[in-house]
C-alpha cells in the first residue's frame, strides 16, 4: 500500500472515531493538531512549489515534516498519539531515502528516491495536513449518542 493510501485510511479512521465519539477531542488535542498542521504546512508546500525544488530540498522538507510529527507525538498520549504514530509510520519510507549519489563506500542502507516517490510522499503529507485541520474543527452531530452511552428515557 502506498503512503497516500495509508494516510487516507488513517484520516478516515480518525474522522469515524470522532463522529462516533470514540475519540473525544480535548482542547489540547485540537491545539496540538493546529500546531502540527501549521508546522507541516511550513515544511511541505503546494505541489507547484515543491516540484520546482531540487530533490535534496524536497527530501529536507519531508524530513522536517517527520520531525514535526515526532515532536508532536512526544507531547501527547492516547488517540492523538496513536494517530500521529500512524502518520509517522505511513511516511517511514522517507527515512531510508537519500538525495546524493554515492561516490564510494556504503550508504547505510539508504536509497535514491524517484520523482514519483517524492510526489507520493508530499501528497501524503498534504492529506495529513488536511486531516489535522479537520480534527481541529470536527464536531459531533447534535443528538448523536455513542453506543456505550445510555440515553435517559425517564
Amino acid at each position: 500500500m502506498d503512503m497516500r493510501r495509508i494516510v487516507a485510511v488513517l484520516a478516515e479512521e480518525a474522522e469515524q472515531q470522532i463522529q462516533d465519539q470514540v475519540w473525544k477531542l480535548t482542547p489540547s488535542d485540537r491545539t496540538l493538531a493546529l500546531e502540527t498542521e501549521a508546522g507541516m504546512r511550513d515544511a511541505v508546500g503546494p505541489p507547484d512549489v515543491q516540484e520546482s525544488l531540487p530533490q535534496i530540498k524536497r527530501l529536507e522538507h519531508l524530513r522536517e515534516t517527520l520531525a514535526v510529527l515526532a515532536i508532536s507525538l512526544a507531547r501527547t498520549h492516547g488517540r492523538m498519539a496513536w494517530f500521529l504514530s500512524g502518520a509517522l509510520n505511513a511516511l517511514e519510507p522517507v527515512l531510508r531515502w537519500r538525495a546524493l549519489t554515492s561516490d564510494r563506500g556504503g550508504t547505510f542502507g539508504t536509497v535514491l528516491a524517484s520523482l514519483e516517490q517524492y510526489t507520493e510522499a508530499e501528497d501524503a503529507v498534504r492529506r495529513l495536513q488536511d486531516a489535522l485541520a479537520q480534527i481541529t474543527t470536527e464536531t459531533v452531530a447534535p443528538g448523536s449518542v455513542h453506543p456505550d452511552q445510555q440515553a435517559d428515557d425517564a
